[in-house]
């Protein structure tokens, strides 16, 4: 997702994006075994009720998730729109419009067995034919901001029933259960042009769209078609968008809102409220983005002395208020994908970035424009740290910052990904030449294209995904110009009437939560 940012408050307010983990060891299987393919029933027992009124910080730019492009918007489509494969609590691909997947002996077909009597809001069969076209549409359209993301191995599709999607790839590739997740395989009605889907989504998921107001607000209400509506017991979901961070904490105390993004500022608030604070895992990481294909960052000893210069724990205690762990990674540690040979190649050493300076031809300093969507906490920090060892980054605040970013033309940023459910999505988008968070547009070179090849042909169960996921790792960071600082799990409120919230690696799930007292 080619804006694929964290849209919690907290990022939002320091990192240079405009839109929107506790260890986890990824592994799965080639084959899923089938689940109860039932249509959803309803009992007295499971009716819905009570209304969740969630203040976010962010909206999607789009209802359509082939155009939103945010990794942190899927949490709120997701209300509209189930997806062909959800994760659970270990990061694993599990059953979602697809009850099973079964893959051919060389990785280079795969077949998703659809739930029977599946339908999209206005009643229309999510077929075959409509996974076909939501795929071919995010391969294709113009504006796609998934083309990019892990679909370009699909060659092409064939639906000999209603219930089969064969995808033929062009080579072996076992990461496409996790791929077509939540933040990617969210299917769409292909009644629906992308204008119409731009304003109001039209899928097949928990909810139902029943009225959205730009810039304000969406409302939603229990879908009883929804393929798992006997585990949805919220009745009525209104998300307020753009919501002030400031506000959050008393909104939630006088009950305008029971559920919210947090922002690391607010925790001690929201806890002296005696509001439930929720601590979720997820696979975000922030980096200061250096684009190597221009001066002066073109120059290796430049690069490598704007790493000597990045001390992480000083973001960690004081832009994260001790809650993030410092990565040089994009992943969190203890992340199947992080490789921990990799870890701390290049430690906080001012006097070491200093003498790379020096050799580099500038004895003296140097000044670079640090592009940035607004001033925060974190650009500052990084912009003084930046400053100690003689590189004046002279922080500019774009609101059209994302243009020049996507376009790899600043030499200097700052980014945070909320990630992918696929490591090799991942790295691929910040490592592959074609990779929105690539900030230079540089291919990561054949050992790194060797590695991937290398882990897409390595089945997810098998016993060596994980070495094979780290060692593409590692190659990734032996050429790129982006500098890994900080994790922070992903940070949420709520009112004690909300139960608890399954712990989903990055997800905002609303199966089996119940609201009392409203």
């Amino acid at each position: 997702m080619n804006n694929n940012a964290y849209p919690r408050r907290r990022i939002l307010r320091r990192l240079s994006t405009v839109v929107a983990v506790t260890a986890l060891v990824l592994t799965g299987a080639t084959a899923c075994a089938t689940a109860s393919a039932n249509g959803p029933t309803s009992t007295k027992s499971d009716a819905a009720s009570g209304t969740l009124n969630w203040a976010a910080s962010y909206q999607p730019s789009s209802w359509d998730p082939v155009v939103a492009g945010s990794g942190g918007t899927f949490r709120i489509t997701s209300l509209a729109y189930a997806s062909l494969t959800n994760t659970n609590e270990k990061g694993e691909a599990v059953p979602g419009l697809a009850t099973s997947w079964k893959y051919n002996k060389t990785g280079t077909q795969v077949t998703f067995h659809l739930r029977p009597q599946l339908t999209f809001d206005d009643g229309s069969p999510l077929n075959s034919a409509a996974v076909k076209a939501y795929i071919v549409r995010a391969q294709t359209q113009t504006n796609s901001a998934l083309v990019g993301e892990g679909i370009a191995p699909i060659k092409s599709i064939d639906t000999p029933n209603d219930l089969d999607v064969v995808l033929n790839l062009s080579q072996p590739d076992f990461q496409l259960p996790l791929v077509l997740a939540q933040r990617v395989g969210q299917i769409t009605n292909p009644k629906r042009t992308p204008a119409e889907l731009n304003v109001k989504p039209d899928g097949a998921g928990p909810f139902k769209a029943v009225e959205v107001v730009a810039g304000a607000h969406a409302t939603f209400v229990k879908n009883p078609a929804y393929w798992d509506a006997k585990n949805i017991h919220i009745a009525k979901v209104e998300v307020f968008f753009n919501i002030d961070p400031s506000s959050v904490v008393s909104g939630l105390q006088t009950g305008v809102y029971n559920f919210s993004d947090l922002g690391t500022s607010q925790i001690k608030a929201a806890k002296a409220a005696g509001l439930d604070v929720i601590f979720q895992p997820g696979f975000n990481a922030t980096n200061l983005s250096v684009n190597r294909a221009v001066a002066p960052f073109n120059n290796p000893k430049v690069l490598e002395a704007v790493n000597y210069a990045i001390n992480r724990d000083q973001i960690v205690k004081q832009v994260d208020f001790g809650y993030g762990k410092a990565t040089d990674q994009p992943f969190p540690s203890g992340y199947i994908a992080y490789d921990p040979t990799s870890t701390q190649r290049y430690s906080y050493d001012p006097s070491k970035a200093k003498e790379l300076l020096a050799e580099a031809g500038y004895k003296s300093g140097l000044s670079v424009k640090f592009v940035v969507s607004a001033s925060t906490p974190e650009n500052e920090l990084l912009q003084a740290q930046l400053k100690a060892v003689g590189i004046n980054a002279k922080l500019q605040v774009d609101p059209n910052w994302a243009t020049g970013f996507f376009a790899k033309k600043l030499a200097l940023s700052a980014y945070g990904t909320t990630g992918r459910d696929s490591p090799i999505q991942t790295l691929q988008a910040h490592f592959g030449a074609q990779g929105a968070l690539n900030s230079s547009g540089v291919d990561g070179g054949a050992a790194y294209q060797a590695a991937i090849a290398k882990a897409l042909a390595t089945p997810l169960d098998s016993p060596d995904y994980k070495a094979n996921i780290q060692a593409a790792t590692r190659e990734g960071l032996a050429t790129t110009g982006l500098i890994f600082t900080d994790s922070v799990p992903n940070i949420f409120v709520k009112a004690k009437a909300v139960s608890s919230l399954p712990k989903i690696p990055a997800y905002v799930t609303w199966t089996g939560v119940r609201i009392t007292g409203n």
